[in-house]
């Protein structure tokens, strides 16, 4: 990528403490510093050196560059008190970071040549590097997002989360099934991180809380935990764009504070003297593991207040010494709760203020509600967690005491407000008393927080209206929209170089510092030259596609046939299974009717469904048992392919999305909180075919009506269809097409060696279609129609494709992060451009 000349830098030490001043850094500069490395930190020269050598030459001579600006923005932020922002998430799906930290950098081709002058190849190096897994989708790529963008921002920020061994699983297809296999991305080490030992923090767990009566007659609460486990920091320096500013992401691991019981071991149990080690090390051992068993949601719960404590006491240490006292911590400090596992920080920020520094608790519960803020990425109600009252009580017996009382005050206000109905005191108390006594971490997010987000107009909408709205009438003002947004420098810049080198060329290089400037484009949709090179970009990135899905799906396919793109994590609600009865549909049409004009397509998928979702894993079945049947068909003589990518994560979707033609975004309307990925496709050129669900509504504001495929239901309807009842019997009565597709895929014809594998699957979409795939069904096949009539009108589809690109400007998460600043934190941004 050609990066105009100001970005093809390295950041220096600024004089004052603020911006940062950058000299070029040269090919035969970079070329010394590889060997410098090489030698002196990989020991290794030359004529030894292996690939992965060079791979970690290349990234200490890369990490030395972000290292300098990255004391410069730590020391400003010490010099200049500007408001500091923490970002606590359970997952930061952060993927590969060589690439992003050349492009920031603008250090890209410089690398390039310097590695070629070495007789190395800079992209195969980068394949080297594993893939970070520390998150399960969207929510851990938005994370990874955000903390690039206050990093381009220069707001001084810390992105706070667990070192997982683990992370997500491998996924590996077996015969279509899924299997989970460790994902070991630490098994080389981590060339990014600089471990902290000196940054440990004692988490405790268990025991008992004693009363202690202090002169003046005071009540004072010690907790005396029966278990510590030590949290050590390890620190990744987050690169912004062009350098300006570096901001930290601390991740945590897990360990035991007497790793050995040598009086044990010398006894003989060998096993034994470790087994505290061992259940220690398990905190930060898996990225969430399985909480089907009461051992499960001990541990997720372990690790929940584990980072959530660790990362408390770090913001408080650090504020302590810039400012000596707790008091004033709301004004210097924000404290942003990705979703809702992080929501036991609010009972912790009250035991540490109220326990451990000696403010009251009026004054405690201030400070933390102005200090604490709360996404909510979900309208499932079993995604806003739950722990039983008896777990919290044994693992965590003061911070429960701290949630009765949050509580009991909470419903006395809300009782002093004139709300006395008992439906609303039960709706909003943090104590779910149905089904067993259970403590609701979404209504303890959002009681301490002074302000929660949705991430879509549609979906703040429906937080006030669906599992928020009895708060939402107690605290009007609390709920705000955020909509989301991605980082076009990873997603558009690195993913999509040669689209990049067309735009700037096109209309300037004003993109790549401000997304606004892609409406620039939009004039070249109807300009046939331009249009000629836009297709050729993506003709180009389709046949890397198809590279690798001939070598990991074995299946070859056509770079000139429509890609019709669904790689998400693998869920109900997100309707693969409806993509998959389409594909069917389709598959039956081709047959029936030869003779008609058929659009040649290719259906990709790809995505994990989690360890213990047995539906979900069963739909990854049917896929890849659809894809047997099609791909093996010659009567189908090439029209349509299908293929399963296996082991989803973010360096696939760097392939995929660069090559995708159409989007599918086709969750049940009113399910889907935003989506990101669809933010993603769209920039890259990929029409969206979907239901009115999450950011869709405002893609289609942004794109126009015409250049975006809606179908279906809206949130509306969809309630109002489920009030009527989910049984649909008459519906697929209706539809002649859906059920002959239904009868295949029930009686055998996809699962020859299992003929009643899918019996039950066709037993709930007929009787319980809860995510009402059938009721959707005709109008998404007449939609997808309508997608292929467009495909083979090549003029209008490119059109459609270039406006998309063009109407995308506003999804960046530049803009996301400045609203959060300037609404939410109420810090200050340093605007790029």
């Amino acid at each position: 990528m050609n990066i105009p000349p100001a970005a093809a830098s390295a950041p220096l030490p600024p004089e004052n403490g603020g911006e940062l001043a950058v000299q070029p850094d040269s090919a035969a500069t970079l070329r010394e510093a590889i060997l410098r490395r090489l030698t002196y930190s990989v020991g290794k020269n030359q004529a030894s050196a292996s690939e992965y050598d060079w791979y970690l030459a290349v990234v200490y001579a890369t990490r030395d560059r972000i290292v300098e600006g990255w004391m410069a923005s730590t020391n400003a932020a010490y010099v200049h008190g500007p408001k500091r922002v923490y970002y606590l998430s359970l997952e930061f799906l952060i993927g590969r970071l060589l690439g992003d930290a050349l492009n920031n950098l603008g250090l890209t081709e410089a690398m390039r040549a310097a590695t070629r002058e070495l007789g190395v190849d800079l992209d195969r190096l980068r394949t080297l590097e594993p893939d970070a897994a520390l998150g399960n989708g969207g929510l851990g790529r938005l994370a990874a997002c955000f903390m690039e963008s206050m990093a381009t921002l220069s707001i001084a920020a810390h992105g706070y989360g667990i070192r997982y061994d683990h992370g997500l699983f491998r996924q590996v297809l077996k015969d279509g099934w899924q299997q989970e296999y460790p994902e070991d991305w630490l098994a080389l080490g981590n060339p990014w991180e600089f471990k902290r030992p000196e940054v440990c923090y004692r988490i405790g767990f268990g025991g008992a809380v004693e009363a202690l009566t202090a002169p003046d007659g005071a009540t004072r609460y010690v907790w005396k935990p029966a278990e510590y486990v030590e949290a050590i920091a390890y620190d990744t320096p987050v690169v912004g764009w062009r350098g300006a500013h570096v901001n930290t992401l601390r991740l945590w691991s897990a360990r035991a504070c007497d790793p050995l019981q040598l009086d044990v071991f010398n006894a003989g149990d060998y096993v034994g003297a470790v087994a505290d080690k061992m259940r220690a090390e398990a905190i930060s051992k898996v990225l969430y593991p399985s909480d089907e068993t009461p051992a499960g949601q001990e541990l997720r719960l372990r690790q929940e207040y584990f980072f959530a404590s660790s990362s408390l006491q770090d913001a408080l240490r650090r504020h302590l010494k810039q400012y000596q006292e707790v008091r004033s911590l709301a004004e210097h400090v924000a404290i942003q709760l990705n979703d809702t596992h992080p929501a036991i920080s609010v009972a912790e920020l009250m035991r540490l203020l109220v326990d451990v520094h000696g403010i009251a608790w009026d004054e405690a519960w201030k400070i933390t509600q102005g200090t604490i803020s709360y996404t909510n990425h979900t309208l499932l109600p079993e995604a806003l967690e739950s722990w039983p009252v008896p777990l919290l009580e044994r693992m965590l017996p003061r911070q429960m005491q701290i949630i009765y009382l949050i509580n009991a005050l909470h419903l006395d206000n809300v009782r002093k407000s004139g709300h006395t109905d008992a439906r609303l005191i039960a709706a909003v108390s943090m104590i779910d008393e149905h089904a067993g006594r259970r403590v609701r971490m979404g209504h303890l997010a959002f009681i301490g927080s002074h302000k929660v987000n949705g991430v879509s107009a549609l979906h703040s909408k429906l937080l006030k209206q669906t599992v928020f709205r009895d708060f939402s009438t107690l605290y009007p003002e609390r709920i705000v929209n955020k909509t989301n947004g991605i980082t076009f420098r990873r997603w558009l810049f690195e993913a999509n170089p040669g689209l990049t080198r067309l735009l700037a060329d096109t209309v300037g290089d004003a993109i790549y510092d401000n997304p606004l400037a892609l409406r620039g484009v939009a004039p070249y949709a109807d300009d046939a030259a331009f249009v000629q090179e836009f297709a050729a970009v993506k003709r180009q990135n389709k046949v890397a596609l198809a590279k690798i899905i001939l070598e990991r799906c074995h299946v070859k396919v056509d770079p000139d046939a429509l890609f019709d793109v669904q790689i998400k994590r693998v869920h109900e609600y997100k309707r693969q299974l409806l993509n998959i009865l389409e594909t069917v549909a389709l598959y039956d049409a081709i047959r029936a009717q030869p003779y008609l004009e058929w659009a040649p397509r290719v259906k990709i998928f790809a995505g994990k469904a989690a360890a213990s979702y047995h539906q979900a894993k069963l739909i990854i079945k049917l896929a890849n048992d659809v894809a047997n049947v099609i791909n093996a068909d010659p009567t189908v003589r090439g029209l349509l392919k299908v293929a399963y990518l296996p082991n989803y994560n973010v360096s696939l979707a760097e392939s995929i999305i660069p090559a995708s033609d159409l989007s599918e975004q086709i969750s049940t309307a009113g399910m889907e909180a935003s989506g990101t990925g669809n933010m993603k496709l769209a920039l890259n050129g990929a029409l969206t075919i979907g239901t009115l669900d999450g950011a869709n509504v405002e893609i289609k504001e942004h794109v126009g009506d015409e250049n975006i495929f809606i179908f279906g239901m809206t949130s509306e309807q969809v309630a109002q269809r489920r009030g009527r009842g989910i049984d649909m019997r008459e519906t697929i009565a209706r539809s002649p097409s859906l059920g002959e597709v239904l009868d295949a895929i029930g009686s055998g014809v996809f699962s020859p060696d299992d003929p009643g594998r899918y019996a039950g699957l066709v037993d709930v979409l007929t009787q319980h279609d809860h995510f009402l795939v059938c009721e959707d069904f005709d109008a998404y096949y007449a939609c997808q129609r309508d997608a292929a009539t467009k495909w083979l009108d090549r003029a209008s589809w490119w059109k459609s494709s270039v406006l998309n690109t063009a109407g995308m400007g506003w999804f960046s998460s530049d803009r996301t992060i400045a609203e959060y600043a300037d609404e939410i934190w109420k810090t200050q941004t340093q605007a790029k451009g």
